[in-house]
């Protein structure tokens, strides 16, 4: 056989074998834990992607949400310790800290124990890959918190279904190694519309919306966030202020704040956060703690 043929034969199975490739798909990825503590899921390779600068907040500058702030805390804190703990649903008004707080008592109790705690996040329309994740996760043998922020469902969306395996259900059920936290500014996560549908069509009624309440259900603990008042909100703007050092005084500092506040339509944690920023840029500070 001539070199030509070989050649011709050799060049043919390539390109062969790179469209099998391609039919294939991408290669699951090799996974890192030591490459950062907070990570994001990519299902289209199977990836958790290292997050190295998580963009979170000291948890001594969330105000105003002491109670849930302490329960939160602990539940986390027993988990990295190997002991039982819920998964936890965070709803409530928008602005208030819910998925910050998340991030902060993660690195809080991170760095305090010394235990290597994990933070991975899942974005709300990957939430049907949750089955090819908790895979991963519990091969690794990590302790890890998996964290959706602003969960909610859609009419017609029925991939809640998949979270409702993932959280209770299923022959295996959650693995020990992994807990769920997710925010939300519902506290059943599917809209009234969606349920009343349900309960309109339905042969029974009442079975209709027990299929939809019944995902809340599966987080143990449930915890409230609700509008700040404006002693709250100051004192979240005296935190930052202190912390960043922003040196105004606190009469002027108030005012300009609760004049932001009203050209805002109310208060919360995240009015508090931009009227800091203003200021900041105003006086021409950078927002790192001296």
């Amino acid at each position: 056989m001539s070199d030509d043929i070989n050649a011709q034969i050799l060049a043919e199975v390539r390109r062969l074998a790179e469209a099998v490739e391609r039919l294939a798909g991408p290669a699951p990825a090799v996974n890192d834990w030591n490459a950062a503590d907070c990570f994001v899921w990519v299902p289209a390779n199977q990836r958790l992607q290292p997050v190295p600068k998580p963009n979170r907040i000291a948890l001594t500058l969330i105000r105003g949400v002491d109670h849930v702030r302490d329960i939160l805390h602990e539940n986390t804190l027993r988990f990295a310790e190997g002991y039982p703990a819920n998964n936890v649903l965070l709803w409530g008004a928008r602005g208030m800290g819910k998925s910050s707080l998340v991030k902060s008592v993660h690195e809080d109790v991170r760095a305090s124990t010394g235990l290597p705690l994990k933070l991975v996040e899942v974005h709300r329309e990957d939430i049907a890959s949750l089955p090819d994740l908790l895979d991963i996760l519990k091969q690794s043998g990590e302790l890890v918190i998996v964290f959706c922020d602003d969960l909610s469902f859609d009419h017609d969306d029925t991939a809640y279904k998949s979270l409702k395996a993932a959280l209770d259900g299923g022959i295996e059920g959650r693995p020990d190694n992994v807990l769920f936290y997710a925010t939300s500014n519902r506290r059943h996560l599917l809209p009234r519309t969606m349920m009343e549908n349900e309960q309109s069509t339905a042969i029974n009624p009442s079975e209709a919306v027990e299929e939809k309440v019944s995902l809340s259900d599966r987080f143990g603990l449930w915890l409230g966030f609700h509008k700040c008042s404006q002693d709250d909100y100051l004192a979240m703007i005296d935190g930052y202020a202190a912390h960043f050092d922003l040196g105004l005084n606190q009469e002027t500092l108030h005012h300009e704040a609760l004049e932001w506040a009203t050209t805002r339509g109310g208060r919360s944690g995240r009015v508090a956060w931009q009227y800091i920023q203003d200021l900041a840029g105003r006086m021409r500070k950078p927002l790192t703690r001296n």
